[in-house]
């Protein structure tokens, strides 16, 4: 039996008396791009960060690929392409020795082959050799990007990854997940704009109050009327 891409169960987080997640049990097949929709502080963002091994769980077991990661953090990571407000980008170093850097960290053997293609990809090519610390808002996002897709990651975790893009990086980001899904890998994204969300989504998921509320194939009607009750409305709650 094919082990599942994600497999969440009881994920709990707690931080002082705050609860960020109550209790998240999910289940993820490899191959699936999941949209994971949720109101600002309903535990999205500290889901997918415990997904990506940047945080612990304050109780649940959760699997990537069959690997336990409380047991493989290290081997997971080599996995996982994680995307998020902080792109974790040196801005001391240019993007070439940005993605040199994240090279060696994962072990990619053909490092100094793929730097050139994939900045030419997230349209840095003619700034390679710039300090980050000179780049835009938008410009730090393309260069996270090229960082989350840098090893060929077979789970890609998104947090609301459109942020500060321009239409000419959306497309070219949406082109990179459209390829990454038919290469058979996985991807979770958070988003607030359920279009954007839903573009490429088979399946959608709504967290409410550190809860999984909803969970549906993302060609269901009933997606769009539980984004209205949970996520548009959900301020006013």
């Amino acid at each position: 039996m094919t082990a599942l891409a994600l497999q969440a169960d009881d994920i709990r987080k707690t931080f002082g008396t705050f609860t960020a997640l109550a209790g998240v049990t999910l289940q993820v097949q490899r191959g699936e791009f999941l949209a994971l929709f949720g109101r600002n502080g309903a535990g999205k963002t500290t889901f997918l960060k415990i997904a990506a091994t940047l945080m612990r769980a304050t109780h649940g077991k959760l699997q990537i690929e069959g690997l336990n990661i409380e047991e493989s953090a290290e081997q997971i990571r080599r996995k996982i392409g994680f995307l998020s407000h902080n792109t974790y980008i040196y801005r001391d170093l240019s993007p070439t020795e940005n993605l040199r850097f994240f090279g060696a960290l994962y072990g990619v053997r053909d490092i100094e082959e793929r730097i050139p293609g994939l900045l030419e990809r997230v349209g840095l090519r003619r700034r390679s050799n710039d300090p980050v610390r000179s780049f835009s808002r938008g410009l730090h996002q393309r260069i996270g990007i090229a960082r989350a897709f840098l090893h060929n990651p077979s789970l890609i975790l998104l947090d609301e990854p459109y942020t500060g893009l321009d239409a000419n990086a959306v497309q070219m980001l949406d082109e990179l997940l459209d390829e990454s899904v038919r290469a058979g890998n996985t991807v979770i994204l958070t988003t607030h704009d359920i279009n954007q969300g839903l573009r490429a989504a088979t399946r959608a998921a709504i967290i409410d109050r550190g809860k999984l509320v909803f969970s549906s194939n993302a060609g269901d009607s009933a997606v769009r009327d539980a984004y209205s009750e949970y996520v548009r409305s959900g301020a006013t709650r």
